[in-house]
């Protein structure tokens, strides 16, 4: 539409000039009437547009359109003005959109699936715009209209098209503009109609633009994928982007990322791109956060671990003011505040965003360790170990907080408990008079879902099974009767067990843990605590009952047999809740796993000689005490 500049009356008088041909009878005077329209009519003129679209109806103008398609015919009209039809229809069509009255009135949204044929067609770059800016428009004004352009296939020729839309054009904006519209209100549509693949195409696309683009629309393409990778069905999308042939999106999306989060923008949006580096970790893996950068208008060489060290910077402010917010929210805002609860809610989302970022970073940092001809500089592998000791460190004091405070149930206080246990089972020397005096909260630490720590002491169990290797950890272990909390949480583990969860993982680590701990019982003031051990041997019996796996068989009965070091059978058939059925099955047990043992020891058992040692040397010990045991092993 052109908008000339043009003295009020004479324009008020084209207007009516317009109308009278608009109204008249012949087609060729309503043809008339619309080149006209086009003419005088600013695009912003609502008023005139309404009055203009009252008169000339909605019959002619889908018949216009249809005779452009080759579908209908004018009567004042050949075959050889078909394109002027369809370029004047899609011209006009687009204008009457911007009134919201008319986008949204059935009329419109029934012209959809054409404008969607009269764009897979080659038409040119100022109809396809007119074409995107009416599907936008009537999209937006009803859900009957995004309904319809979902439905017919507008999806796959958004897919189709997105892609070769000119960089930072209005013509992709438009696209973006639709694609957002879609997220919005038909997320789950795209999950359950199966355009996974039609979707990880936009995404692709649009990284593109969040990587180039240096205006408004970098900004706009953070906010969409920012909405894409925040919502509930994003995991069945990972996939589909796994597939994309190409990488250079993933690439684009640290670009982007990177240009983000070293300039000043505003928090909120900092944010969105750590969601964004979050996501694309758990899509790529945890070496996606180091890879060549390239920022437009940059020419030097940026270093390959830049991303790494702006994503850790960012996650550990982010971690230290949102702890903060929280400590404040939870305890010190005044309970009236009717917004303090949904300001908890969010706040803890969030934390769980930068947690996983800093967990991840962990790991990456963990594996780059173990391995030579990284891409990360010395500088910087100092750098990322300070950094995540400072963010551990907030983290505990977060814990400090909330244990003065008498609170011990919170996801946020669980994930709390898990970064930590992350770190630590990679550097169990960090933050040690921290964790001296913490320990024993972090292992009661409970889910809001849980009535008891499971979880929290799950976390732990890698650091736990290290510290325990050294002498101070037994006896920090045993002052803060965290052992007690090992057991109970192999216990439920072993029950979980046998009823089918794939949790050996935890159940050995907890095993190594307890282990650990019984095989440097006469180095430290070792706890008199016979109900606790009499369960884990209950719990031993019930592990092995059924299995012929020999690292369980001989696992469970090297607890047992330090264990029985400090016991005996009279003590055990004496305990209340231990049965003689129970000391059969330990007899079993042992039996078992001695008879492993000798000249024709199978390749599994001796993989376990250092565990057979610890049976055999115990049994030495205690058999005497254990009639029961000794008559099983020498039957």
């Amino acid at each position: 539409m052109e908008a000339q500049s043009q003295p009020h009356a004479e324009q008020s008088l084209s207007l009516q000039n317009c109308l009278k041909l608009l109204k008249g009878e012949r087609d060729e005077q309503r043809l008339a009437g619309l080149l006209l329209v086009t003419k005088f009519c600013k695009s912003d003129d609502l008023d005139s547009l309404r009055v203009i679209y009252d008169a000339v109806g909605p019959t002619f103008l889908d018949r216009l359109l249809r005779t452009g398609l080759g579908k209908g015919v004018v009567t004042s009209g050949s075959g050889e003005n078909r394109d002027a039809y369809l370029q004047l229809s899609v011209t006009i069509l687009s204008a009457f959109s911007r009134v919201s009255e008319i986008a949204s009135s059935e009329e419109m949204v029934l012209k959809i699936p054409l404008i969607i044929e009269v764009m897979s067609k080659e038409a040119g770059s100022h109809m396809l715009e007119e074409c995107y800016e009416f599907l936008y428009l009537v999209s937006a004004a009803s859900e009957d209209g995004l309904t319809t352009f979902y439905e017919p296939g507008g999806i796959k020729l958004l897919a189709f098209q997105i892609s070769t839309l000119p960089d930072g054009s209005h013509l992709m904006e438009l696209a973006m503009k639709l694609v957002q519209l879609m997220v919005r209100k038909m997320y789950q549509s795209f999950i359950e109609n199966d355009h996974l693949s039609e979707l990880s195409i936009i995404v692709a696309a649009i990284a593109g633009q969040f990587a180039l683009l240096q205006n408004a629309m970098k900004f706009d393409a953070l906010h969409l994928l920012s909405a894409i990778f925040s919502s509930e069905y994003t995991a069945s999308l990972h996939n589909a982007l796994r597939a994309i042939p190409n990488a250079n999106w993933s690439n684009h999306i640290r670009d982007g990322v990177a240009a983000i989060l070293q300039n000043r923008v505003a928090p909120a949006e900092k944010f969105e791109a750590l969601i964004l580096a979050e996501s694309m970790v758990s899509i790529m893996g945890e070496d996606w956060l180091i890879g060549q950068i390239n920022l437009p208008n940059v020419q030097d060489p940026i270093p390959a671990d830049r991303c790494l060290l702006l994503v850790l910077e960012s996650s550990r402010v982010e971690v230290a003011v949102l702890l903060n917010e929280l400590a404040y929210s939870k305890y010190e805002a005044s309970k009236s505040s009717s917004s303090t609860g949904e300001t908890i809610i969010s706040k803890q989302q969030k934390v769980t965003i930068v947690f996983s970022l800093v967990e991840k970073i962990i790991k990456l940092i963990s594996s780059i360790g173990e391995t030579e001809g990284h891409l990360i500089s010395e500088s910087t592998f100092t750098k990322v170990i300070r950094g995540l000791d400072e963010t551990i460190g907030v983290v505990l004091e977060y814990l400090q907080d909330a244990k003065e405070h008498g609170q011990k149930r919170g996801n946020d206080l669980l994930a709390s408990v898990r970064l930590v246990g992350s770190y630590l089972a990679e550097a169990p020397i960090a933050c040690k008079d921290k964790i001296e005096e913490l320990l024993g909260y972090m292992l009661s630490v409970e889910s809001e879902d849980e009535s008891s720590p499971f979880y929290s002491v799950c976390f732990l169990l890698p650091m736990l099974c290290q510290m325990t290797m050294k002498i101070e950890g037994c006896k920090l272990l045993a002052s803060s009767e965290g052992y007690k909390a090992v057991v109970d949480c192999l216990i439920k583990l072993i029950g979980q067990n046998i009823h089918g969860a794939d949790n050996n993982g935890c159940i050995f680590l907890a095993c190594d843990t307890i282990l650990n701990f019984l095989l440097k019982k006469e180095q430290f003031l070792f706890p008199e605590d016979e109900s606790t051990f009499f369960n884990l041997l209950k719990a031993m019996a019930l592990w092995t009952e059924n299995t012929d796996d020999v690292s369980v068989i001989v696992m469970a009965s090297s607890i047992c047999a330090l264990v029985f070091d400090f016991t005996s059978e009279d003590a055990l058939l004496n305990h209340p809740d231990f049965s003689s059925s129970c000391l059969n099955s330990l007899s079993r047990l042992i039996a078992r796993s001695l008879a492993s043992w000798g000249q024709n020891m199978s390749d599994a058992a001796k993989a376990e000689m250092d565990l057979l040692e610890i049976v055999t040397a115990g049994y030495s010990r205690w058999a005497n005490r254990f009639p029961q045991v000794r008559k099983a092993v020498e039957r």
